[in-house]
């Protein structure tokens, strides 16, 4: 059984590999990406996107523009780290061609609204930047806040942030929509830091890929090994790359890889927590839960399933 899907993304390295999963996933049709900004700038990300669809032959996916800043401020720049982490090109200066097609004129804002009016319980929604275009399309349609399925890549409830000790990058990049989605939204599921730093890849799987001698192996592995050394530096204790935004994906198709807990989430948008994801404690008592959060995670299932999917696309690409 298929399900609809739509990604929205800051297509770094992480969001390729989450891309390319969603790709090699027969029990997804992916209907449009959304792009917006956080590892690099939205029309970076975008280019990117297009890009990697064009490499895996899938040119028939629309791809649209998304708000190029936090919800709070005028103006983005991509941080230092950033660029250490995915590359000044967002793919670890792997080599992708111009893609031969653009962005779609139609905003990602009115895709996301007209997909979820459209589709209903068929449709979900994976985000794995910053929040501010889902909170947009929240904002400006009841039904989209009321009917969306989202299966987000952000925040740390049980361990510590990545960019202070309390903010995940992706809440931190945009505190206010991500708080105004936990909100509002009706049904959300957060894949954060507890669980995706469980999900490791390391070079002897990227070998795998590069074995292949093909054009999708060859973006995969070079892609992946930049952002593993990266990891080298900046979390030496891991051994490996996190699996960030392909989780997500992956739990979008099977909810099974994780556990739960049922829980009314917020953010905290001032003072030396912000960014923080935790429980609303003013919603503690309220029998309805909008948001589950992943707590455990079957992560050999998962690097599993990661390695199928993606071997089976990137041999295909020729």
């Amino acid at each position: 059984m298929t399900r609809k899907m739509i990604l929205d993304l800051d297509t770094g390295i992480d969001d390729a590999l989450a891309l390319a999963y969603a790709l090699g996933s027969e029990e997804v049709d992916l209907i449009g990406v959304t792009g917006t900004y956080g590892n690099v700038l939205v029309e970076t990300g975008v280019r990117n996107t297009l890009a990697i669809l064009e490499l895996f032959g899938r040119t028939d996916i629309p791809v649209f523009a998304g708000p190029g800043h936090a919800s709070a401020k005028d103006s983005f720049e991509v941080l230092e780290i950033s660029e250490f982490i995915h590359g000044k090109n967002g793919v670890g200066e792997a080599e992708l061609p111009t893609p031969q097609r653009v962005v779609e004129t139609k905003s990602a804002v009115d895709f996301l609204v007209e997909s979820v009016e459209q589709y209903g319980d068929e449709l979900v929604i994976v985000p794995t930047g910053p929040s501010t275009t889902i909170a947009a399309a929240a904002k400006v349609s009841d039904t989209f806040a009321d009917k969306a399925h989202i299966v987000m890549m952000g925040g740390a409830l049980t361990v510590p942030g990545n960019v202070s000790p309390w903010a995940e990058a992706n809440v931190n990049q945009d505190p206010e929509a991500t708080d105004a989605i936990f909100r509002r939204l009706k049904d959300i599921t957060m894949i954060g830091l507890d669980v995706t730093l469980q999900t490791l890849l390391t070079v002897d799987e990227t070998a795998k890929w590069e074995a292949l001698g093909t054009p999708g192996g060859d973006f995969l592995a070079a892609a992946t090994n930049y952002y593993i050394d990266a990891y080298k530096t900046t979390a030496p204790h891991l051994g490996g790359c996190g699996l960030h935004d392909p989780l997500a994906v992956g739990v979008a198709i099977d909810p099974s890889l994780v556990d739960t807990i049922a829980i009314n989430l917020k953010v905290d948008t001032e003072g030396e927590t912000r960014g923080r994801t935790i429980g609303d404690e003013t919603r503690l008592n309220e029998e309805e839960k909008t948001a589950k959060v992943a707590v455990g995670v079957d992560k050999q299932r998962f690097l599993a399933e990661f390695m199928r999917r993606l071997t089976d696309l990137a041999a295909e690409a020729r």
